[in-house]
């Protein structure tokens, strides 16, 4: 089998996670899952970061309540870099329902509901793009 594409994607621990004094495990799973941190920063989101950050949404049931719960504390967004990192971070956190997530993934260990799912990945190679920039410029990226 051939090694996968190196990609970069964004990683959220999300405010509940950051509350509830889990970012280093979730930073270990994510080390450990063979993914390399090439930027992290500690943010409390103004309701505007909130609401540019999840534009796509706009239009969907959830965004209000997604916006204000994102902008309830402190997160930690970060530059992940991996062979097929996009995914491999999806396989880490597990589904969006933490219900429905496998054992072992960071949802099913930290989540209590949906939008207090522990963590937040960009879906996409466009998304992670535009992810990515909204948080960190090139000069904030440190490859290894």
């Amino acid at each position: 089998m051939s090694p996968g594409k190196i990609e970069r994607t964004l990683a959220i621990i999300k405010p509940d996670s950051v509350a509830k004094g889990v970012a280093g495990q979730i930073i270990t799973r994510i080390e450990q899952g063979g993914l390399r941190i090439l930027a992290a920063r500690l943010v409390h989101m103004s309701p505007e970061d909130a609401a540019g950050f999840y534009i796509v949404h706009t239009d969907k049931p959830f965004y209000r309540s997604l916006c204000a719960f994102m902008t309830q504390g402190p997160c930690l967004p970060m530059v992940l870099e991996g062979e097929n990192a996009i995914q491999r971070w999806r396989d880490l956190m597990g589904a969006t329902d933490f219900r429905k997530a496998a054992p072992g993934t960071i949802r099913a260990e930290f989540a209590s509901s949906i939008e207090a799912n522990a963590v937040h990945g960009a879906d996409s190679p466009e998304s992670a793009a535009f992810e990515i920039g909204y948080f960190f410029s090139a000069l904030d990226i440190h490859s290894r």
